[in-house]
């Protein structure tokens, strides 16, 4: 490990003020990540700073009905809370999905959003990476790559993005706040991650120096009948290999709203934004649903051995949307 200092801060300025001073400091809320890259030589920051004390653990009502999620909140209380089962039950499920009671313990909300690919290209810095060191290759288009991106991937990198929490969040039109010396901002999730384009290294259209402060979620009824279903490689917690968040408002068998997030088929959570079309204004049936989904999964350009996730999205898709139109019928 590099040597690095550390510093523990109780308000959000000087933790701002701290991560614009060197570039090369990184926050730490639970570390169940980020410490495991810096034991494996892919971090190196120059300095942690320790947010967990800063007054941003709170999960409060919005005063337009949807709900405010602050940085430091953890997956478990997360999970756990009341008006977040009520109104956004996907979104509990997806972190209750994610990871071990022992690390939701830890985790953090803010955290969450920023844990980089689990590829074992990127984790090992004795092979080449584009996310890791720009230029150097993507081995994993021409190696082992059966749970790589099908959707949204380049030449440079196929790497997926690994949260659960994620997938829930854009499904519901998160956006997330931060702070920076000039201020705060705001950017809606579906504009935080970036394409991955020739520069998957870059990550998030966070400014430099910016702290997450929170994440807010804008009221969405449809979202009471919602469902996160995750598919992985062993019972025990493991990272998806495909997963859906999905919502469902259907009167009288027509789909009136839907809204669909598909997780690690891409570099980021990804919003199936055409499947929503498709579907809307029609009915709620196995036929249509498969339908919606073959639209969404025609963008799809798998590699030789993950073209499995085509399969398995479209069954996925067709399962969890029937389900929720069988409960909406009852």
């Amino acid at each position: 490990m590099r040597e690095f200092g550390y510093q523990r801060v109780t308000e959000v300025a000087g933790a701002v003020a701290l991560l614009g001073a060197d570039p090369d400091a990184r926050c730490l809320g639970g570390g169940t990540n980020l410490v495991d890259l810096m034991k494996a030589g892919v971090e190196r920051p120059a300095l942690l700073i320790d947010v967990r004390d800063l007054p941003l653990g709170r999960i409060e009502p919005g005063d337009d009905g949807g709900l405010r999620i602050g940085a430091t909140v953890t997956n478990s209380e997360l999970a756990a809370d009341p008006e977040v089962r009520r109104r956004y039950p996907a979104l509990a499920e997806a972190v209750l999905a994610g990871a071990s009671g022992q690390l939701r313990n830890m985790a953090t909300v803010g955290g969450n959003l920023l844990q980089r690919t689990r590829c074992g290209y990127f984790t090992d810095p004795a092979k080449p990476c584009n996310k890791r060191a720009p230029g150097s290759g993507c081995p994993a288009i021409e190696g082992e790559h059966h749970n790589h991106a099908i959707l949204g991937a380049s030449a440079h990198c196929v790497a997926v993005h690994p949260s659960d929490m994620g997938v829930a969040l854009t499904a519901f039109d998160a956006v997330v706040s931060y702070e920076t010396a000039d201020g705060p901002g705001e950017l809606p999730l579906a504009e935080f991650y970036l394409p991955v384009g020739d520069a998957p290294h870059r990550e998030t259209a966070l400014p430099p120096g910016a702290l997450i402060t929170g994440i807010t979620l804008p009221p969405a009824p449809v979202a009471a009948a919602s469902r996160y279903r995750k598919v992985r490689e062993r019972a025990s917690y493991a990272f998806a290999i495909g997963s859906i968040a999905a919502a469902l408002d259907v009167r009288d068998g027509v789909v009136r709203e839907v809204r669909l997030a598909f997780g690690a088929v891409a570099s980021r959570p990804w919003r199936a934004r055409t499947a929503e079309r498709v579907l809307t204004g029609g009915p709620a049936d196995a036929a249509a649903f498969a339908a919606a989904a073959d639209a969404e999964l025609a963008a799809a350009e798998p590699l030789p051995h993950n073209g499995y996730k085509v399969t398995l999205m479209r069954n996925l898709v067709v399962a969890v949307l029937t389900e929720l139109a069988e409960e909406a019928a009852r």
